[in-house]
């Protein structure tokens, strides 16, 4: 999928953020909303996986702490899936030690963001740029 041309009908890209944390996901939508994304949300593993099943965001912003099925399982679910395993996934996490973010880049996270260092315009552009190299590598 290349990025539309000059006289092509633009598409918004659709983002799926899967978030516990009421203040910081209304944040996070606000803010994506704001740079012209299409926002879903989930509020945990499982309600993540039922929106997969349905839709196919451009991309997945991930906690990984979550009630039900956590981050991990969540990654792995969607790595292992053929319908969904090219969706770029950045995880947004507060855990910080390195085996977690080595983890979930082996699970094929495509970039790592902890909560606690990232402003939401960083993690915008952040975002920005994941989708740029996926339409590189697609297109």
């Amino acid at each position: 999928m290349a990025p539309p041309q000059d006289g092509e009908q633009l598409k918004k890209e659709s983002i799926l953020v899967v978030e516990d944390d009421l203040f910081l996901r209304n944040l996070l939508v606000k803010n994506l909303m704001n740079e012209g994304y299409d926002v879903w949300v989930a509020v945990d593993g499982p309600s993540a996986l039922q929106t997969l099943e349905e839709k196919k965001p451009h991309l997945i912003i991930l906690d990984l702490l979550l009630p039900g099925i956590d981050g991990y399982e969540v990654l792995s679910r969607i790595k292992k899936s053929t319908d969904l395993s090219k969706i770029p996934v950045i995880v947004l996490s507060n855990l910080v030690s390195p085996s977690d973010i080595n983890k979930t880049l082996k699970l094929g996270a495509a970039d790592y963001l902890t909560k606690a260092t990232y402003t939401l315009e960083e993690v915008a552009e952040r975002v920005k740029k994941v989708l740029n190299e996926r339409y590189r590598k697609v297109g």
